[in-house]
């Protein structure tokens, strides 16, 4: 794969439908792989926007291969993007791994703790997956042992990724 420098760090420069699709997978896991009838279109909407622009070149059999690559635009669209990650970009957690995964293309260390200030403020909320009325319900609230591993498994989570983003906004916020 072509790569080359972007805001100081390694990035792809150009890669084909079929990789994309590869890459998008290992982003989101096996839990929710990406269809070609959502992929395909996606890239459709991205060079007709002006945000991406497709190579052919020849196939090593009949069918030719393209090759994208993110324009200018593209990438300023995708910093904008991450700088206003919105409630649903940092509440649900699989966009919230893909913001995750590009944040580092926010070059400003202000801009990316911005982003991470607003998961955290999302996480110190108080819920649940199981509520009475208003009250969010614990693990201790459930004899059902699914329920409760549920609760815990989330809660244990959600504790790591509290340190996490502790840890990672001492590091954006101290002074360089």
């Amino acid at each position: 794969m072509a790569g080359r420098e972007y805001d100081g760090h390694r990035a792809a420069h150009a890669v084909r439908g079929y990789e994309l699709k590869r890459r998008v997978a290992h982003l989101t896991g096996h839990v929710r792989p990406i269809a070609d009838g959502t992929l395909y279109p996606a890239i459709k909407r991205l060079e007709r926007a002006g945000w991406l622009e497709r190579r052919t070149e020849p196939g090593s059999r009949a069918a030719p291969r393209h090759t994208l690559t993110l324009t200018e635009q593209g990438r300023e669209e995708l910093r904008r993007r991450l700088r206003e990650a919105d409630d649903v970009d940092i509440s649900d957690e699989n966009r919230w791994f893909t913001v995750l995964a590009f944040l580092r293309h926010l070059a400003a260390p202000a801009e990316q703790a911005e982003v991470l200030r607003r998961r955290l403020a999302f996480l110190e909320e108080p819920s649940s997956f199981f509520y009475e009325g208003e009250r969010p319900l614990g693990a201790e609230a459930f004899e059902d042992p699914f329920r409760r591993g549920l609760l815990r498994i989330a809660c244990a989570t959600s504790e790591t990724e509290l340190s996490w983003l502790g840890e990672t906004l001492k590091e954006l916020e101290a002074p360089r």
